[in-house]
């Protein structure tokens, strides 16, 4: 039921009674929508001791031209909310709140000296490193930055150092979202399901039945290995551990060491592993080189080649590492379109897990045998009952 009026512009306009007026959605309200409140895992690298930033350093072929660079970042990274809001406490609760960016607060561009050698321009680029690693952004605009470093060095015409607090995202979401500002995105790999056979599904079957027991007990031993590695079952004291309790507090220092990636994958062919498994390997074993060279030296010949090792080490060094890893339901890379877009399938964010990795300081004759405790480790850890 309802009456009829003339407003004051001589329109007949109806009014219903007994039913709610619609309350049409004001600019004020729709702001209010874009605001977010950050994850509990963007929450949890403000905390002093998890106060974390991701460093990217990236060599290019030519110089770049700030200008032209700041253009093309208005134009791709600054259209990702993340990169274009600003993380406000609200009433206890941090949320994600959109702002204008001024592209001079995030592209930095340091005056250099181009006339210096390789040798100066390299350690520059670790110095520059080193020092940006102690000083942070403030919470006053989104919290990214990259520098631009117009020297050449020993592998590089010039080097973009990219700054991202963890709050922002993982390591993953940040290549991903770095490569899809290029012109082509990279193609993955589909694992490609095995065709089943009647008398394979038995086989498939027991497997997937002893994986599972596997994978229940090597956690059950984790979980108490991890609860007594934090009570009581304390790392070593090498040159490797920080002085100081709080590693947020300890001082970094990036050295960059480039690895040919062909020869990463011909061994990781050769011997049936992972890329993982390989950079684990060539970790243990740089890690064992290195303190057997801080705890003694090695033998040589009287003409000054070198011999063999002799082992410096203790009897048993404990040293434990924590291995972030990626739980995204898919390892694509989403172009920039699709990240942007409203209720996009695109996992932003933090999406990780870690594993705690015990690594084995020890010499070995056969570089090999790094390979081997790196992958029995990691297969353990993921549940893998065969390899």
């Amino acid at each position: 039921m309802g009456m009829e009026h003339l407003d004051c512009n001589g329109l007949r306009s109806r009014t219903h009674l007994g039913l709610k007026q619609i309350k049409l959605r004001k600019e004020e309200e729709e702001e209010e929508e874009e605001t977010e409140p950050l994850s509990p895992m963007a929450r949890m690298f403000h905390e002093p001791q998890s106060n974390i930033y991701i460093i990217a350093i990236m060599g290019l072929k030519s110089p770049i031209h700030p200008h032209t660079f700041k253009a093309n970042c208005l134009q791709t990274v600054v259209k990702h909310p993340r990169f274009s809001s600003v993380q406000v406490a609200d009433g206890g609760e941090m949320k994600w709140v959109k702002t204008k960016i001024d592209i001079d607060n995030h592209v930095k561009v340091p005056m250099v000296d181009q006339d210096q050698d390789m040798v100066s321009s390299d350690k520059f680029v670790e110095d520059y490193v080193a020092n940006l690693s102690k000083t942070q952004i403030s919470m006053s605009i989104p919290m990214w930055d990259c520098h631009i470093l117009n020297l050449k060095t020993s592998d590089a015409e010039s080097t973009l150092v990219f700054r991202v607090h963890h709050s922002l995202g993982d390591g993953t979401y940040f290549m991903s979202l770095l490569i899809s500002c290029s012109d082509t995105l990279p193609s993955f790999p589909v694992m490609k399901k095995p065709r089943s056979t009647s008398s394979g599904r038995f086989s498939i079957w027991f497997w997937r039945c002893w994986s599972l027991l596997l994978l229940t007990w090597n956690t059950l031993v984790d979980m108490c290995m991890c609860a007594a590695t934090i009570y009581f079952l304390q790392d070593t004291v090498t040159p490797l551990k920080a002085p100081s309790g709080s590693v947020a507090s300890t001082c970094h220092r990036i050295v960059r060491r480039t690895l040919c990636l062909d020869d990463v994958k011909s061994v990781k062919n050769a011997t049936n592993t992972t890329v993982n498994d390989v950079m684990l390997a060539v970790t243990q074993a740089g890690l064992s080189r290195y303190l057997n060279r801080k705890y003694g030296k090695a033998e040589s010949h009287d003409n000054g080649e070198p011999r063999g090792w002799k082992s410096n080490l203790p009897s048993s060094i404990r040293l434990t590492a924590t291995l972030f890893i990626n739980t995204r339901s898919s390892p694509g890379i989403y172009a920039l379109e699709e990240m942007v877009k409203k209720n996009s399938k695109t996992e932003w964010g933090n999406k990780i897990g870690y594993v705690v990795f015990p690594f084995k300081i020890a010499l070995k004759d056969n570089p090999l045998d790094y390979l081997k405790d790196a992958k029995a480790t990691m297969d353990r850890k993921k549940g893998f009952s065969r390899s």
